[in-house]
């Protein structure tokens, strides 16, 4: 009896754990993309949704908008002037298939595409050029 007992408390700890696994939740502003052995299955979500533990893996992707700062980069202008530039990108995910699948990390990714946007676009410019195009400062001095 006790052992009979023992065993069917293993099995359902076993049963659980495997449910556990194969319950995904993928919140509303979010994707799961799913890979059967190695293979893209395809994207799920949002909502609850079962996997097959063990054989299925899922990695998350945000569609969301992101927005990040481009670190100040210094470039050599056309009249060979050093400036110093940064910028602010906003970016989302399109297709979440492809920002799993395509590239390891596509923040890190989009961060250095905008850097070499940058430094390839302030360098084609001339000083000139740049400072007719700057916006004009805001007057921070207390009335």
């Amino acid at each position: 009896m006790n052992g009979a007992l023992t065993g069917v408390i293993v099995a359902a700890a076993v049963v659980l754990l495997l449910l556990f696994m194969a319950v995904k939740i993928v919140p509303e502003y979010g994707r799961g993309v799913v890979s059967r052995l190695g293979r893209i299955v395809g994207a799920k979500g949002p909502g609850l949704f079962v996997i097959i533990p063990f054989v299925d893996r899922m990695a998350r992707a945000s569609p969301r908008t992101v927005t990040m700062d481009t670190p100040p980069q210094d470039v050599i202008t056309k009249d060979s002037v050093t400036v110093r530039g940064d910028a602010a990108t906003c970016f989302n995910v399109v297709d979440p298939n492809r920002s799993v699948v395509a590239i390891e990390d596509h923040v890190k990714g989009t961060s250095q595409t905008a850097q070499t946007t940058l430094r390839s676009i302030l360098g084609q410019v001339g000083l000139g050029v740049q400072r007719y195009r700057r916006p004009p400062r805001r007057n921070r001095s207390a009335a």
